[in-house]
């Protein structure tokens, strides 16, 4: 028999839970979709009526959201009402990597997914699945077991029952929508498959029946991580073999093309850049890390940890580099940086490698005009933990006296005046348009253009009578 499925509940209103039950809305118009958060400020944006200031930006969530809010979709704080009312319900909270206790550094903290079990026992009525969204560390779902069968607030409530499945996400943030709609596979993992079933079905309404794969709920969740973890891989090692381009005169981007045409490797995940980002990669392999070392397979563990430690290092090479040529000395200095998002087509700045390369070019005594069409001033700020200058404190002497450097933030991309450099570091399609001759007059010389994307025009750039060092570019001609 059929479980009866009307109404569903996402507890988190962040980069998973608004698009996903977006879309889920969009497909299934029979069904109510309540998306819930303690965020009263998240909601309210979500709730906005002007569509460009929706919390989280992706190409074609304004269209999916103005087709469904408000017919079956709803945004609201009213956690308990939406968890009475719903027969499903994602939790697709954050999981911040711990920063002190056990496991602090590597293993996921738990905290924010053990108080959404607790609400769903405590509100729950009759019969719930319950459904692991958020990236989580390997057994998560029997924590939620034990929470929702032991909770002293059912334990009295004999008609209460619960499965937990894990269903996790493999969304790339600024193809997410895309993703969403025709996603590689649909993952259910789970040990009732009456439960699964329930929730395959609400996916058939657009997913091809092939594509969606059913697990234990173990092989689920590993597969998250696991996924993440080779992708991070990927481009730690082409990142490795940018700087050996470098030194030896080869091309990555020549390199990346040619062992792409290996139909045992593709082409996917081969373009260097300044390193991995998001809120998932890193955090999926550190939990990998710690899941290994507990298990005391310690050379398991030392082998996913390099690929982290490959993607810190390079972060930090990208600096050194500008440092090294801008004359061993960057103090009181003028530079551009294109791009603060971890890559095009989000707002999402979480682990972006622009936040390690600014706040080691500030320590350094750099002066930084940040440019961004994405993402706020406000959100930078907090990134870099360094206030924004204002415009009446902008004296390079004071600058040049302190040792300490500074930036803000600029809407105009007209940016250029007086700067000794242009560091891009996100792959936004206006990056690619710059007019480089008229940059160039007004730089300080000699100038450089540091493209750590490979979206630049080189023969321009170099035409105009600027210097460009390009990730991975090894040809002399560029040096």
């Amino acid at each position: 028999m059929n479980i009866p499925i009307k109404n569903i509940c996402c507890i988190g209103a962040g980069y998973v839970g608004g698009p996903t039950m977006t879309m889920m809305a969009s497909k299934c118009p029979d069904l109510i979709f309540h998306v819930v958060d303690i965020n009263k400020k998240r909601i309210e944006s979500w709730n906005n009526k002007d569509l460009s200031k929706l919390p989280i930006f992706e190409p074609g969530l304004e269209e999916l959201i103005a087709k469904t809010r408000n017919k079956n979709l709803f945004f609201s704080t009213n956690i308990k009402e939406a968890i009475e009312s719903s027969e499903i319900i994602f939790i697709s909270v954050n999981t911040p990597t711990k920063n002190k206790g056990l496991g602090a550094g590597k293993l996921s903290d738990l905290k924010y997914v053990e108080a959404c079990a607790r609400e769903v026992a405590r509100y729950s009525k009759g019969y719930t699945i319950v459904v692991e969204k958020s990236t989580l560390p390997v057994r998560t779902a029997e924590v939620i077991k034990n929470i929702l069968n032991s909770s002293e607030s059912n334990s009295k409530r004999e008609e209460i029952s619960f499965d937990v499945l894990s269903n996790p996400e493999f969304l790339a943030e600024g193809t997410a929508i895309k993703d969403l709609d025709s996603p590689d596979r649909v993952l259910i993992g789970g040990d009732n498959k009456k439960a699964m079933i329930a929730l395959s079905d609400i996916y058939k309404a657009w997913v091809p029946e092939e594509k969606i794969l059913f697990t234990n709920i173990w092989s689920s969740e590993l597969a998250k991580l696991t996924s993440n973890a080779f992708l991070a891989q990927r481009i730690s090692s082409i990142n490795s073999i940018s700087a050996i381009c470098e030194v030896t005169g080869a091309d990555v981007r020549e390199v990346s093309r040619a062992i792409g045409k290996d139909t045992r490797i593709g082409s996917k995940f081969l373009d260097s850049g300044p390193g991995f980002g998001g809120s998932c990669f890193k955090k999926d392999i550190l939990n990998l890390v710690y899941l290994a070392e507990y298990f005391d397979l310690h050379d398991v563990a030392s082998f996913w940890e390099g690929v982290v430690n490959i993607n810190n290092w390079h972060q930090r090479r990208i600096a050194e580099i500008v440092i090294r040529k801008l004359f061993g000395t960057i103090t009181g200095k003028k530079i551009i940086v294109l791009g603060f998002a971890f890559k095009a087509n989000t707002n999402d700045t979480r682990e972006s490698a622009a936040i390690r390369i600014c706040q080691d070019l500030i320590e350094e005594g750099a002066d930084l005009i940040i440019h961004d069409p994405k993402v706020s001033p406000d959100q930078i700020e907090k990134d870099l933990k360094i206030k924004q200058i204002s415009e009446t404190n902008t004296n390079p002497d004071s600058l040049l006296k302190s040792q300490i450097g500074q930036w803000k933030f600029s809407k105009n991309i007209d940016i250029f005046d007086d700067a000794h450099a242009i560091l891009v570091l996100t792959e936004w399609e206006e990056y690619k348009h710059i007019e480089w001759q008229k940059a160039s007059k007004k730089m300080v010389k000699p100038s450089w253009v540091f493209d750590s994307r490979s979206i630049v025009n080189a023969e321009e750039v170099i035409k105009s009578g600027l210097k460009l060092w390009r990730l991975g570019d090894g040809s002399k001609t560029k040096k």
